[in-house]
């Protein structure tokens, strides 16, 4: 669906943000984060290429008149329009997807995924690369390379409905690259992974530089997710495999890659992306659209805000309020955001967990809010209880607000954080509660903390130095063409590693 909206008007810099999931048909904090970045800056001209699920999702941010279209791009509705290549042009798609799926499971053979991945992209462009996708072919190639001797997934027994489940993950991956590619200005991916497959395919057909940003790391969290899918291992080694080389491509071929938070760096390096061409962009909050929340609830009151999604860990929350309703019985938990399509099932098993606690009638999910700042004021503390995160607007706006927070030790969190809030490991209820706790029995420290935070998000987290840093970067881009032309960021020492970094998430 390409949705027209302003007209389009000459500017020196032309920006192309490339979305999943997110902006402008979802609410959410990266959705925040583009629109901050869209309104803050209307003296450059928008696109939008937004990776979707089924193409239908209504535009749900207004869109100023510098955006000039809304390209949607849909994985799971109906594929996109093209015919199957004949006789030469199948044969040699077929040799790059033969190439490309023996990069996917022999890592020998990962200096074929580029080159493959590139004439596929040019497949897509002439509408021929989907329908192969779905044809007979190409699933007897998977079949023929994965049963290959020697390679360890032929070791598991792959089967026909292996076969059938991989390619057909694949497809749907692979769409984004049958997008019309931007020709000119600077292509942002705001995302990893599949979002980026234009800017990929625009950099190697029209030179067009890509810019990454990373709020989550998209490998990391594609790893957790697939832990407990319902495929079988030789379709996980196909589809990870396909993230991993294609994560590690957008961080060569990005000429800068701007994460919200220095932990990324690790992923990022680890991935082949060259030190020079990473440089940390906090996110950031206008601290006068978050002032202080004024008194806090009567009753004593955790709370959250958030999408509700099984990476936000919501259960090890309930789990931790439980123990802390052990000690403190009268006390709430408050939680505030929406159930994105797909999710109410999570949702369910959050409340179920809660009933079975005991606890049903003290926890409870109230959706979106008109006003977020009324989330962070309905709490005495501020709670985040992610697996993975980048650097959380919802974090750094209880902090202007002056509350005290607990969250996990995920991404960017510490570095947000500071000493202004309490950190503790992920998936560890006992560790949450004993914060919680901590700061529900001490009104004093909690203001102190709180008063804290917020004079933290000015001096460090303000949106306008977001804003003018990632207008400098646009600017450079075209002008200064590939990384070795920046001049790189001052030197940056990078986290140590964290148990939550590794592979096994």
């Amino acid at each position: 669906m390409h949705v027209p909206h302003g007209a389009r008007r000459p500017s020196a810099t032309r920006v192309t943000l490339l979305t999943e999931g997110t902006y402008p048909h979802s609410h959410g904090g990266v959705s925040v984060w583009c629109d901050q970045l869209v309104q803050g800056m209307p003296d450059l001209a928008f696109d939008v290429i937004a990776v979707t699920g089924t193409g239908r999702e209504p535009v749900v941010w207004d869109l100023p008149a510098h955006v000039s279209s809304v390209l949607s791009v849909p994985m799971w509705g109906d594929p996109p329009e093209g015919r199957p290549p004949r006789s030469r042009a199948r044969n040699q798609l077929a040799a790059a997807y033969e190439r490309f799926l023996t990069a996917l499971l022999d890592p020998c053979a990962e200096d074929g995924f580029a080159p493959a991945l590139y004439a596929m992209a040019r497949a897509a462009a002439d509408g021929t690369l989907s329908p192969f996708l779905r044809g007979d072919r190409a699933i007897a190639l998977l079949t023929a390379v994965w049963n290959r001797p020697g390679l360890a997934v032929r070791e598991a027994g792959p089967t026909l409905h292996d076969a059938l489940t991989a390619t057909a993950l694949l497809e749907h991956a692979l769409r984004p690259l049958a997008a019309p590619l931007p020709e000119s200005g600077v292509a942002h991916a705001v995302s990893g992974g599949v979002a980026a497959l234009p800017g990929l395919a625009a950099l190697e057909q029209h030179g067009v530089p890509l810019l990454l940003t990373e709020h989550g790391v998209y490998l990391r969290e594609r790893y957790l997710g697939y832990r407990t899918a319902p495929y079988r291992w030789p379709v996980k080694a196909v589809v990870l495999g396909f993230f991993r080389l294609l994560a590690e491509e957008t961080y060569r071929r990005a000429a800068l890659i701007t994460p919200g938070n220095r932990y990324n760096r690790l992923w990022e390096e680890q991935g082949g992306a060259d030190p020079e061409s990473i440089r940390t962009v906090y996110n950031g909050v206008d601290p006068a659209a978050f002032p202080p929340a004024g008194p806090e609830p009567e009753q004593l009151t955790l709370s959250w805000a958030g999408r509700v999604d099984p990476i936000k860990d919501l259960e090890t929350l309930i789990r931790a309020f439980a123990l802390v309703r052990d000690r403190l019985p009268g006390t709430r938990l408050r939680m505030f955001g929406g159930t994105p399509r797909g999710g109410e099932a999570y949702r369910e098993r959050c409340e179920a967990l809660a009933a079975e606690l005991g606890h049903a009638d003290s926890v409870t999910f109230e959706g979106r809010v008109d006003d977020i700042k009324d989330a962070y004021a309905a709490g005495n503390v501020v709670m985040l209880s992610s697996i993975s995160e980048g650097f959380p607007f919802t974090l750094i706006e209880a902090m202007s607000c002056g509350r005290a927070t607990v969250s996990t030790d995920v991404g960017g969190v510490r570095e947000a954080v500071g000493d202004t809030g309490l950190v503790v490991p992920p998936r560890d209820p006992a560790a949450m509660a004993a914060a919680a706790l901590e700061l529900l029995g001490d009104p004093g420290r909690r203001r102190a903390m709180g008063e804290a935070a917020r004079l933290r998000v000015i001096e460090q987290f303000t949106l306008r130095q977001t804003i003018d840093t990632f207008r400098s970067i646009y600017r450079e881009l075209p002008t200064l063409g590939r990384r070795s032309a920046l001049v790189p960021a001052p030197a940056e020492q990078p986290p140590t590693p964290v148990a939550t970094g590794s592979l096994t998430g």
